[in-house]
């Protein structure tokens, strides 16, 4: 057979599943497990100390966040990455400056389903358009309605400061020092006590020991 008489090899076009298993929620699935899941580096203390955070300062208002210490030492990636999950959605944009749970709002995503939700990381991701600035607006609009805190809610949220890990670290090392320095006077204490009591010193204890083992 000639190569101009060969049919032509079939190709198929990948295609998306509009339907699947992690499109669907099953009745065992929590909110917790379907939505808030724990982006890399982040405990359940430090979610919980966000979502405060998020309905105090704002979705979006990172740098408030940032100057409260109340996360140190992560970035404004890190949180923004967080808070998608605990929203349950890819979009923050027609959240930005609302004072929110984040998390009443996940567990509603968490409940979606159908063939036009698609998920990813537990997230429902747009699979639309990008929205339009009023779009956006009108979202946001909607979103207050429903979701926005009191004011005398959100005003009144304290959010203790948290010592930096380098700072943790750098006190643990000079306590370890002071220790140390104790330890080093109580031990020319003993041997100043046994050289005038004509007693061998304990460093010549520590030898003779050592002897008599070998």
């Amino acid at each position: 057979m000639s190569t101009a008489s060969r049919p032509a090899p079939t190709v198929v076009a990948p295609r998306s599943m509009p339907t699947g298993q992690r499109n669907v929620v099953r009745s065992n699935d929590s909110a917790s497990l379907w939505n808030c899941t724990l982006s890399p580096g982040w405990t359940q203390g430090e979610v919980q100390i966000l979502r405060k955070a998020l309905m105090k300062f704002g979705v979006g208002n990172w740098m408030k966040i940032i100057e409260s210490e109340c996360l140190p030492g992560k970035t404004i990636a890190q949180m923004n990455l967080q808070t998608q999950r605990m929203l349950g959605q890819q979009s923050t944009a027609e959240f930005n400056g609302l004072h929110i749970d984040a998390l009443e709002v996940g567990e509603l995503n968490s409940k979606k389903q159908g063939p036009d939700v698609k998920r990813k990381n537990n997230c429902i991701v747009n699979t639309g358009g990008k929205l339009t600035r009023d779009e956006v607006e009108s979202r946001r609009n909607a979103h207050r309605e429903r979701f926005e805190k009191e004011r005398e809610v959100w005003a009144n949220i304290v959010l203790e400061r948290v010592d930096s890990p380098l700072v943790v670290l750098e006190r643990k090392r000079e306590e370890l020092k002071g220790l140390q320095s104790e330890l080093q006077q109580v031990l020319d204490q003993i041997r100043a006590v046994e050289s005038t009591e004509g007693q061998p010193s304990y460093s010549d204890k520590q030898v003779g020991s050592k002897r008599q083992r070998e």
